[in-house]
């Protein structure tokens, strides 16, 4: 941000202020130099006191007829390392001409490169600004002029060893696998056929509205074995596998399109929209002459409308259409399952015209 500078009073030589900021990858600060008294002061170098940035003392050189012979007639403005230091030091200094504003003159605003501080000492322009110019300009008022230094240090990347940091994916769905396969604090039981099968209610009512109004409502007090009747013993192992780890345990291809159907059944009587959505996606890539018509019937129950869609896709294509043609009774099934669908839809389009 910018800082005022003191006023200049007479008699007094250089007046300054500073402050800095830390920014990425970088430390920044500014220095504002009041050249006061300009007239009494031509031929002497003057080094300015002395100011920190970065955590390193630097000072300015203001040299009022040049720093060289060569350089004879300008002012000269040098920034120095105040600090005896071995290791690298690289900044970058803006020098910059004030107006009455206290804003940067574009035409006198000068930016050096990168330099080794701790190699070079100082770094600067030696012609800063012709002095017979300066005498001319607006910019000396009262025998006064400013200039402002903005000083970057660099952080250097070679030498500073980042730490590397690997973060290990997510194993929360092992650590619940673990707690079902065990069934260590399971604290209610279910009959699936002749198979019981040990839970935590806490976890499946986190999962599942349905379970939740189940084991913590008419069932809270219950300690009997809770019956499951409409579902195989496979079937619910792996929704239990999907409640406790998020993801479905691998099945045998030749039974996997049975019991990804049974998982959907299950999914949507326990009301897990992503189970659903995950067995929806499964059975897209099942469809065949063979499956279309009973996944076709239970997308339509269910109203899996993606589903739904690409067994229609499917029946569409040339290559089902043909196979059509030798399985007649696939093609009676699936009218079975579409006409009333059409019908519906005739009858709601007919509807909206009303």
């Amino acid at each position: 941000m910018p800082v005022a500078s003191p006023s200049p009073s007479p008699g007094n030589g250089p007046s300054s202020c500073s402050a800095s900021a830390i920014v990425a990858g970088a430390v920044s600060g500014h220095y504002v130099l009041d050249i006061v008294n300009y007239s009494r002061i031509k031929e002497e170098r003057i080094d300015c006191r002395p100011f920190r940035v970065g955590g390193r003392t630097w000072f300015v050189e203001y040299h009022p007829n040049g720093r060289t012979s060569e350089d004879t007639g300008y002012i000269s403005l040098f920034l120095a390392l105040d600090d005896v230091v071995t290791e690298a030091v690289n900044a970058q200094v803006k020098i910059s001409l004030l107006d009455q504003y206290g804003k940067p003159v574009p035409s006198y605003s000068r930016t050096t490169e990168v330099v080794n501080f701790s190699e070079k000492g100082s770094w600067g322009f030696p012609k800063f600004i012709e002095r017979e110019v300066l005498e001319k300009s607006k910019y000396l008022r009262n025998d006064c002029f400013t200039v402002r230094f903005d000083v970057t240090i660099m952080k250097d990347i070679h030498t500073e060893e980042t730490p590397v940091i690997v973060v290990p994916p997510s194993d929360m769905h092992r650590h619940f696998g673990d707690i079902l396969s065990s069934e260590e604090g399971a604290d209610v039981k279910f009959q699936v056929g002749n198979k019981t099968f040990s839970a935590h209610r806490l976890v499946l009512a986190a999962r599942s509205p349905v379970f939740k109004t189940e084991l913590y409502g008419l069932m809270q007090e219950s300690t009997a074995v809770i019956p499951i009747d409409d579902m195989e013993a496979e079937v619910f192992s792996a929704l239990l596998t999907f409640l406790y780890t998020d993801t479905i345990p691998e099945m045998k291809e030749q039974e996997e399109s049975a019991m990804t159907q049974h998982l959907l059944v299950a999914a949507v009587k326990y009301r897990l929209e992503r189970l659903k959505l995950i067995c929806e996606d499964r059975l897209c890539k099942q469809i065949n002459m063979d499956s279309i018509a009973n996944i076709l019937a239970l997308a339509e129950q269910h109203n899996c409308r993606g589903l739904k869609e690409a067994c229609m896709e499917f029946s569409r294509s040339s290559e089902s259409a043909l196979s059509a043609r030798s399985h007649p009774t696939v093609l009676k099934e699936m009218m079975s399952v579409v006409a009333p669908c059409c019908t519906w839809r005739r009858k709601s389009k007919a509807k909206a015209k009303a």
